[in-house]
């Protein structure tokens, strides 16, 4: 018996679409808040363009997840 049950992933193409992009704006979102900080250092007027950006993505992705848990694969 194991501890994780394995996840092979989704066979309905609306929701594999779904999935790959939550994970593009968080992943995203987290590399333009990070990369803020040094173009902050080098350009100040760009960064806070960048931080919100980032914040905007990450809070995409995490609301997209919450609304693919309650989707359910027909």
């Amino acid at each position: 018996m194991a501890f994780f049950k394995k996840y092979n992933g989704t066979t309905n193409l609306r929701l594999l679409r779904m999935e790959r992009w939550i994970w593009i704006l968080i992943y995203g979102g987290l590399l333009s808040m990070v990369l803020s900080t040094f173009v902050e250092k080098i350009q100040g007027q760009g960064a806070p363009a960048f931080l919100l950006g980032g914040a905007a993505a990450v809070v995409a992705g995490v609301v997209m997840v919450v609304l693919r848990s309650k989707l359910r694969e027909e």
